[in-house]
Protein backbone atom coordinates (compact mmCIF):
# COMPACT_ATOMS: atom_id res chain seq x y z
CA UNK A 1 0.00 0.00 0.00
CA UNK A 2 1.40 3.62 -1.25
CA UNK A 3 1.89 6.26 1.24
CA UNK A 4 -0.60 9.28 1.00
CA UNK A 5 1.48 12.41 1.21
CA UNK A 6 -1.41 14.77 2.68
CA UNK A 7 -2.27 17.99 0.39
CA UNK A 8 -3.29 22.01 0.94
CA UNK A 9 -6.85 21.66 -0.64
CA UNK A 10 -8.89 24.46 -1.37
CA UNK A 11 -12.65 24.18 -1.95
CA UNK A 12 -14.37 26.99 -3.95
CA UNK A 13 -17.86 26.78 -3.48
CA UNK A 14 -20.86 28.88 -2.27
CA UNK A 15 -23.10 25.84 -1.53
CA UNK A 16 -21.95 24.98 2.10
CA UNK A 17 -23.39 21.42 1.73
CA UNK A 18 -21.71 20.78 -1.25
CA UNK A 19 -18.72 21.47 -0.20
CA UNK A 20 -18.96 20.62 3.42
CA UNK A 21 -19.76 17.01 1.74
CA UNK A 22 -16.67 17.03 -0.91
CA UNK A 23 -14.48 17.79 1.98
CA UNK A 24 -15.48 15.32 4.00
CA UNK A 25 -15.05 12.82 0.96
CA UNK A 26 -11.51 14.17 0.27
CA UNK A 27 -10.24 13.65 4.03
CA UNK A 28 -12.01 9.97 4.32
CA UNK A 29 -8.67 7.91 3.39
CA UNK A 30 -6.35 10.96 3.69
CA UNK A 31 -5.25 13.48 6.25
CA UNK A 32 -4.90 16.35 3.78
CA UNK A 33 -5.85 20.01 5.30
CA UNK A 34 -8.68 21.23 3.66
CA UNK A 35 -9.89 24.64 3.77
CA UNK A 36 -13.80 25.64 2.58
CA UNK A 37 -13.91 29.17 0.23
CA UNK A 38 -17.54 30.97 -0.56
CA UNK A 39 -16.20 33.09 -3.00
CA UNK A 40 -13.35 33.06 -5.25
CA UNK A 41 -12.39 36.64 -4.04
CA UNK A 42 -11.90 34.68 -0.64
CA UNK A 43 -9.83 31.97 -2.03
CA UNK A 44 -7.52 34.29 -3.88
CA UNK A 45 -6.24 36.44 -0.82
CA UNK A 46 -5.29 32.76 0.56
CA UNK A 47 -3.52 31.50 -2.38
CA UNK A 48 0.16 32.74 -0.52
CA UNK A 49 -0.64 29.68 1.39
CA UNK A 50 0.35 27.71 -1.42
CA UNK A 51 -2.42 25.00 -1.67
CA UNK A 52 -1.56 21.78 -4.23
CA UNK A 53 -5.33 22.03 -5.75
CA UNK A 54 -7.69 24.50 -5.90
CA UNK A 55 -11.48 22.57 -6.52
CA UNK A 56 -13.53 25.74 -7.92
CA UNK A 57 -17.23 25.28 -8.49
CA UNK A 58 -18.08 27.23 -11.96
CA UNK A 59 -21.02 29.13 -10.49
CA UNK A 60 -19.91 31.29 -8.03
CA UNK A 61 -21.99 34.43 -7.39
CA UNK A 62 -25.73 32.43 -6.25
CA UNK A 63 -25.05 34.42 -2.81
CA UNK A 64 -23.30 37.19 -3.32
CA UNK A 65 -24.84 39.21 -6.43
CA UNK A 66 -20.92 40.88 -7.40
CA UNK A 67 -18.99 37.76 -6.33
CA UNK A 68 -16.56 36.93 -9.58
CA UNK A 69 -17.77 33.70 -11.33
CA UNK A 70 -15.70 30.37 -11.55
CA UNK A 71 -14.19 31.52 -15.21
CA UNK A 72 -13.48 34.68 -13.99
CA UNK A 73 -11.26 32.45 -11.33
CA UNK A 74 -10.05 30.36 -12.66
CA UNK A 75 -7.84 32.87 -14.97
CA UNK A 76 -6.82 34.44 -12.26
CA UNK A 77 -5.33 31.87 -9.84
CA UNK A 78 -3.42 30.52 -13.39
CA UNK A 79 -2.08 33.55 -14.53
CA UNK A 80 -0.68 34.85 -10.65
CA UNK A 81 -0.57 30.87 -9.84
CA UNK A 82 0.52 28.67 -12.45
CA UNK A 83 1.86 26.04 -10.31
CA UNK A 84 -1.66 25.23 -8.60
CA UNK A 85 -3.49 22.59 -9.65
CA UNK A 86 -7.30 23.73 -10.22
CA UNK A 87 -9.94 21.00 -10.84
CA UNK A 88 -13.36 23.12 -11.91
CA UNK A 89 -16.69 21.33 -10.30
CA UNK A 90 -19.78 22.28 -12.47
CA UNK A 91 -22.95 20.72 -12.55
CA UNK A 92 -22.52 22.00 -16.56
CA UNK A 93 -22.95 18.81 -19.01
CA UNK A 94 -21.71 20.45 -21.88
CA UNK A 95 -18.29 19.59 -23.65
CA UNK A 96 -17.76 23.29 -24.85
CA UNK A 97 -17.81 24.29 -21.21
CA UNK A 98 -15.07 21.70 -20.46
CA UNK A 99 -12.96 22.46 -22.88
CA UNK A 100 -13.46 26.01 -22.08
CA UNK A 101 -12.03 25.33 -18.60
CA UNK A 102 -8.96 23.64 -19.74
CA UNK A 103 -8.02 26.29 -22.12
CA UNK A 104 -8.23 28.68 -19.62
CA UNK A 105 -5.97 26.17 -17.40
CA UNK A 106 -8.25 23.88 -15.49
CA UNK A 107 -5.84 20.99 -14.75
CA UNK A 108 -9.37 18.71 -14.64
CA UNK A 109 -13.13 19.11 -15.47
CA UNK A 110 -15.66 17.18 -13.25
CA UNK A 111 -19.51 16.71 -13.19
CA UNK A 112 -20.90 18.32 -9.79
CA UNK A 113 -22.29 14.62 -8.74
CA UNK A 114 -21.37 12.56 -5.66
CA UNK A 115 -19.47 10.10 -8.00
CA UNK A 116 -17.20 13.01 -8.95
CA UNK A 117 -16.57 13.50 -5.21
CA UNK A 118 -14.49 10.53 -5.09
CA UNK A 119 -12.68 10.67 -8.34
CA UNK A 120 -11.59 14.36 -6.92
CA UNK A 121 -9.90 12.63 -3.94
CA UNK A 122 -8.62 9.86 -5.91
CA UNK A 123 -7.11 12.65 -8.18
CA UNK A 124 -5.88 14.13 -4.89
CA UNK A 125 -4.30 11.11 -3.27
CA UNK A 126 -2.41 10.01 -6.71
CA UNK A 127 -0.61 13.46 -6.71
CA UNK A 128 3.16 13.35 -6.37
Amino acid sequence: MQLIRPKKVFIVDDDFMTAELLKDTIQEKAAHQVSIFETGEDCFSALPQKPDVVILDYHLNSNYKDAANGLEILQLIHKNYPSIKIYMLSSQQHYAIAMQTMQKGATEYFIKEPQAFTAIAAAINEMR
